[in-house]
């Protein structure tokens, strides 16, 4: 079964089992939902929980699950990874993709230069950042902005991503 990472339990909040969990979904509300199926990710092992509620605070959410109910119980997962089945997302519109869809992409420039390989996505505000490993050993990581003058072509089929590099992307001198 594939999972896919939506959040991260990083602390116990309060006594009756509920936890702080920084969400890294466009879709909070969806996933984090009263009777919404997750997965805790312990040591790579999917154990299946039910939202039982969850709200935000300051920045991230406090959820709690009916199958826990006591602090103690939910101690051992700080720092686990809360996903969801495959099966469990959802069509996305045209032109938007799942962060899982991009990080290891080929990127190109239009020119046709290989650059490198996207291993991170830095969620910034106004637009993403892809981080791009470069194919030449000793540069820096090339940072690229998800914004249309860069990114030309997203082609998910044979693993690639034609980019327009913009005066200053890539310093020359590293």
């Amino acid at each position: 079964m594939t999972y896919y990472k939506i959040g991260r339990l990083v602390n116990t909040f309060g006594i009756r089992g509920e936890v702080k969990v920084i969400v890294d979904s466009d879709f909070p509300e969806e996933r984090l939902a009263q009777g919404a199926t997750l997965y805790i990710l312990k040591d790579d092992q999917p154990i299946a929980v039910t939202v039982q509620s969850a709200r935000q605070h300051k920045g991230s959410y406090i959820v709690a699950f009916e199958e826990y109910q006591d602090i103690n119980q939910v101690e051992c997962y700080k720092g686990s990874w809360l996903a969801i089945e495959a099966s469990q997302q959802q069509a996305l519109e045209e032109d938007h993709y799942y962060y899982h869809q991009i990080e290891g992409l080929k990127v190109y420039t239009v020119g046709g230069e290989h650059l490198g390989q996207i291993k991170e996505i830095l969620a910034l505000g106004s637009n993403d950042v892809w981080v791009v490993k470069p194919a030449q050993a000793g540069r820096r990581d090339i940072l690229l902005p998800y914004i249309g003058d860069v990114v030309k072509e997203v082609d998910l089929t044979n693993q690639r991503v034609t980019v327009e590099l913009m005066e200053g992307l890539i310093d020359d001198a590293n």
